[in-house]
């Protein structure tokens, strides 16, 4: 892994009843993401504890171009054909660099 990897945080508001259909579609990603991208480190799927309509993608990549390259893979297009009819919202997706010592 790099020194400095490249994160990416995205945020979800989920249709209330709708959240095991949500969460199946974006494990399906995740699953895919970290078992076949060589420059996937890490995907977590993460509910929010108090806000049980939110959803929070924290994926770790090697670098922006691996993460570019996921934008391209079959198992994101499923999970971007699934996934508008189960939220209200999709805020912004945030970008960081994780430091390493």
């Amino acid at each position: 892994m790099s020194a400095n990897a490249f994160v990416v945080i995205a945020e979800f508001r989920v249709k209330p009843d709708h959240l095991n259909a949500f969460l199946e579609a974006a494990q399906d990603d995740a699953q895919h993401s970290v078992s076949s991208e060589p420059g996937c480190r890490q995907f977590d799927v993460i509910c929010m504890e108090g806000a049980t309509d939110t959803v929070v993608f924290y994926e770790v990549y090697d670098s922006r171009a691996d993460f570019d390259a996921h934008m391209e893979t079959p198992h994101l297009g499923r999970f971007r054909k699934a996934f508008p009819p189960l939220i209200v919202e999709e805020r912004p997706v945030r970008f960081a660099t994780r430091q390493y010592p």
